[in-house]
């Protein structure tokens, strides 16, 4: 099974995009699907593979926080 925190795409660079995953940014391919800059992703191996919607990404997102904050 694979776990993927939610990113917000910040910046969209030709063939890739900055996304931001809980304060820290990475580059990704956008070879599968083309979000716009503010949509969530989730990537996986390097490559954003699926858009999500805000509300489900913030729950998700939230979530994650509160695991952190416990460090599981």
């Amino acid at each position: 099974m694979c776990l993927a925190i939610p990113g917000r795409v910040v910046k969209i660079e030709g063939d890739y995009a900055i996304v931001d995953f809980l304060g820290q940014k990475r580059k990704v391919r956008l070879s599968v699907v083309k979000p716009k800059v503010n949509d969530y992703v989730i990537v996986k191996y390097g490559t954003i593979v699926e858009i999500v919607d805000e509300k489900s990404a913030k729950e998700s997102i939230e979530t994650w926080k509160s695991l952190k904050e416990e460090d599981l």
